[in-house]
């Protein structure tokens, strides 16, 4: 977004999901997303309904004029739709129906989820087998056409969820990888080099402005998530794995903060795991905020509380608790910031 649209009031939920869900119901999904969530809603992710359905093939079938295919290796661009696409753009209108049906009179935030570009560039091949993230040209050839695809895809939800919020996520778990040239080549015995951080945050830049009217979210649940570039990239809010933050990356969380960076913490696990009460979920939230000498009363107002990362894995009453959960522990973060 442009400053204008960063000054501009948007009020995040205080807690949602982030993205994936088990099961293949979209109806379900829906249901669960809408209910757990009244005040942030999100589109579900259902990747165990299989190819076209997992995050990349999901993002892929967005491409505009460009189109992708399931081979052996994974995912890999061609020449023209085909099956694994249609199938892709099937399942997200199947999605969108459910969404619009759980959503009718809602007005406030609702979160849509996508592979931000250089994760896509890091998964997705050329048609030599290569990712597209060997290639410059292609690079900046598939982030156009992501930007493009996404515009498309939020007008759709605005015509859909007429009152809506629209706040915009780009999942970039391959992001460290991508800047720290940790990316492995088709062979697996090198790595892609490194890519310039100047332009890895341009594009980021180039992607969040397609969303003109409200905040863009990167979603990573890898370590070293880099707070200070997405900052400087324009981003509106980091998700993360709270888990995995270390002292490294305090300095740069407070700057974020105090710059108006939302914080989407995330402290309930992704998987089936026994489920602390929720004052106890947020305890590392309110000690990290006095270790960094902030505000308690801006806990509420710069933090929303999700899952730590998708939920596909884990079972569907399991999730249902862990949503639920994430509402509680938000609640408790407000009531008691200290």
């Amino acid at each position: 977004m442009n400053d204008s649209q960063n000054d501009r009031p948007f009020v995040f939920g205080p807690a949602t999901g982030v993205g994936s869900l088990p099961g293949g119901d979209a109806r379900e999904a829906a249901r669960t997303a809408t209910g757990s969530f009244e005040d942030f809603p999100f589109l579900p992710e259902l990747p165990a309904r299989g190819p076209g359905a997992d995050m990349i093939g999901r993002t892929a079938g967005l491409l505009v004029e460009m189109y992708a295919r399931v081979e052996p290796s994974g995912w890999r661009l061609g020449d023209r739709p085909g099956r694994d696409t249609r199938r892709a753009r099937s399942w997200l209108g199947e999605d969108l129906d459910a969404l619009e049906e759980f959503t009718q009179g809602h007005e406030g935030p609702l979160k849509v989820q996508a592979v931000g570009p250089w994760t896509l560039a890091a998964a997705l091949e050329l048609r030599n087998g290569e990712a597209v993230l060997s290639d410059p040209g292609a690079c900046r050839d598939l982030a156009a056409s992501l930007a493009e695809g996404l515009r498309l895809h939020l007008a759709e939800v605005r015509r859909r969820v007429p009152g809506a919020q629209l706040v915009l996520q780009l999942d970039e778990p391959s992001l460290t990888a991508v800047l720290r040239g940790h990316v492995r080549t088709a062979s697996g015995y090198r790595t892609h080099r490194a890519v310039d951080r100047q332009l890895v945050e341009g594009t980021l830049r180039e992607i969040a402005g397609v969303q003109e009217d409200g905040p863009v979210v990167v979603h990573s649940c890898a370590p070293d998530v880099p707070f200070a570039l997405l900052r400087r990239a324009g981003i509106s809010g980091i998700s993360f794995d709270f888990s995995l933050l270390t002292e490294r990356d305090e300095d740069a969380i407070g700057e974020a903060v105090e710059a108006g960076t939302r914080l989407l913490a995330g402290v309930v696990p992704g998987t089936d795991t026994p489920l602390s009460d929720p004052a106890g979920s947020v305890m590392g939230v309110r000690t990290l905020w006095r270790r960094l000498g902030l505000r308690p009363g801006l806990l509420a107002e710069a933090v929303t509380i999700t899952p730590a990362c998708g939920l596909a894995g884990a079972s569907p009453a399991y999730a249902r608790r862990a949503l639920a959960h994430c509402v509680r522990a938000a609640r408790s973060l407000a009531d008691n910031p200290e």
